[in-house]
């Protein structure tokens, strides 16, 4: 049995953001460290110890990548750069008693890359599960369980995912982690974005909505700022419940550095107090891969490929770092060919990449929705809260410029390529805006439903961050229920809406279909919230159609 160790990617240091435009938006498992979420214990003098958890992700057939974080003295914080290099043992076995170990292996936390270790396995069998833990010291971490993929050409049944994104600290507790660890039937756990927010304490959400306090206090702008906000967020006990349950696959939307960001720039920042956006994109994605189990497939992305056998490719999408700056709303140049939402390089690389896939299903992860939304019958005094909550001016609603909306030359590319090369079963999967939502993708949304739909798109809600009953303070089936009729109107091919829940989403794929199954929180403010089903929908295979069905997969 080989392995082979990767330190964490390193990019560079970074600089600064500000702002909001808002929202583009069951018991803890025993591998969960025995603390309350949000608070560890004070470190006394003694061994090293592991205080943040263990993780997993990219899973490959033969491989998958293990993480975690030493704390060698009590000072070295995330951060702090402080603390001694510190030699991290880890194992790999086939029993959660470790008496079959397959894998092992020594790598050394340094203060360079925040004392955060990576472990990149292979030589690994195909869809097996595995458990893995890490020693520093007399220390020795919780124990997690993770999976392989299967073989790439093998004839897979079935893969089922939990799917989440946009969870903000400060917003509510993160019970939709706790609900998914809790799960033992799950292949991984897809984030689509949004894992960490940069506002400073009380600026999104505002100060008397804060549940708990989160470091830095200040907006994140350094290197160290980005680790101290990761370091944080990892000290949710349902947070390293989840990771230590699932391998997790991530991609990252704007929040990872900043509010609306682009290329260039970003709308929570400003160059002339908070220095060159350059650098702050450096701190925040150096900080992301050290902190997070996911290998940069591209210097300094997260776009990249992971097949499910033969049933499904998963095409992971980076719509921050390549995209021109957002169009102004009701601008003609959302339709500029010289406007990109990927970069040219990445979408040459989709559109290859499905049109050679062998897979049944090509999924496709993307941070913000593909699916056109018109708001031409939408109610006048629903106009600001529905601009708030979509980051749109509230003189006139247009198109959501943040979104594909505001790239259309990209998506009408993307789409006629599907169609064109008679591409079938290509669902895209989405998070950002704090609502759930079931559509198609037309070719041509103005003559829906006679034209063409070129795939469809589940949307899950956010885990914490405000949806608009937060934002506005209403109860839910209130302004919702009219907002949601309204969308539904202008947009046919929107199947389905909830514009109330916080939740999580379960995806289960099989040869005939793909099922997401929608759960909805209790409440996000209560730490014991309970989850429920709500909808699944599911598209059939051949048919590049939404339709509903009647109950969850499991």
């Amino acid at each position: 049995m080989t392995s082979r160790l990767q330190a964490p990617h390193e990019p560079t240091p970074a600089s600064t953001p500000r702002r909001r435009t808002v929202v583009k938006a069951a018991a803890t498992v025993a591998v969960a460290a025995p603390f309350a979420a949000g608070a560890l214990p004070a470190q006394a003098a003694g061994p090293p110890p592991l205080l943040h958890g263990v993780a997993s992700g990219d899973p490959l057939p033969d491989g998958i990548l293990l993480w975690t974080r030493v704390t060698p003295i009590p000072g070295a914080t995330p951060g702090s750069g402080t603390g001694p290099d510190t030699d991290v043992h880890w194992e790999l076995a086939e029993d959660k008693a470790f008496t079959r170990t397959v894998a092992q292996g020594t790598v050394t936390a340094r203060a360079a890359a925040d004392h955060t270790v990576k472990a990149d396995v292979r030589g690994l069998r195909p869809a097996t599960d595995y458990w893995f833990r890490f020693t520093a010291g007399a220390t020795t971490s919780p124990t997690g369980r993770t999976r392989t993929a299967p073989a790439y050409d093998a004839p897979t049944a079935g893969v089922r995912f939990g799917v989440v994104s946009c969870a903000n600290y400060e917003a509510g507790y993160f019970s939709a982690y706790r609900h998914l660890a809790a799960r033992q039937d799950l292949d991984a756990v897809l984030h689509l974005g949004d894992y960490i927010y940069e506002y400073a304490s009380g600026g999104y959400p505002e100060t008397d909505q804060v549940l708990r306090a989160q470091k830095p206090a200040h907006e994140i702008l350094t290197l160290a700022d980005y680790r101290l906000r990761h370091g944080t967020y990892k000290t949710d006990a349902d947070l390293r419940a989840v990771h230590a349950r699932h391998p997790v696959i991530a991609i990252w939307d704007d929040h990872e550095v900043a509010n609306d960001a682009w290329s260039g720039g970003a709308e929570n920042h400003s160059p002339d107090s908070e220095g060159p956006y350059a650098a702050r994109v450096r701190a925040a994605k150096q900080a992301y891969f050290e902190w997070m189990p996911v290998r940069p497939a591209t210097e300094g992305t997260v776009y990249r490929r992971i097949r499910y056998g033969q049933l499904a490719d998963l095409h992971l999408l980076d719509l921050r770092s390549f995209r021109s700056q957002q169009a102004g709303v009701g601008s003609g140049a959302v339709d500029d060919p010289e406007r990109t939402i990927t970069g040219r390089a990445q979408l040459d690389w989709l559109k290859q990449g499905l049109s050679q896939s062998q897979a049944r299903w090509k999924l496709v992860g993307t941070s913000v929705m593909i699916s056109p939304m018109a708001f031409g019958s939408v109610p006048a005094h629903l106009l600001g809260p529905l601009a708030e909550l979509l980051g749109l001016p509230k003189e006139g609603l247009a198109v959501n410029v943040d979104q594909w909306d505001g790239y259309t030359d990209d998506r009408r590319e993307l789409l006629a390529h599907l169609t064109d090369h008679a591409i079938e079963d290509t669902v895209f999967l989405t998070g950002d805006i704090h609502m759930a939502w079931a559509n198609d993708v037309p070719v041509k949304a103005a003559t829906y439903p006679f034209s063409k739909s070129a795939a469809t798109e589940f949307v899950v809600t956010s885990v914490t961050s405000d949806n608009i009953d937060d934002i506005l303070g209403v109860a839910p089936q209130t302004v919702s229920l009219v907002a949601a009729g309204a969308i539904k109107a202008a947009n046919r091919h929107v199947k389905w809406l909830d514009m109330d829940s916080h939740g999580y989403g379960v995806l289960d794929v099989t040869a005939a279909r793909t099922q997401m199954d929608y759960y909805v929180l209790s409440n996000k403010t209560d730490v014991d919230a309970t989850a429920r089903w709500a909808r699944s929908y599911r598209t059939v295979s051949g048919t590049q159609r939404i339709e509903r069905a009647d109950k969850p997969v499991g």
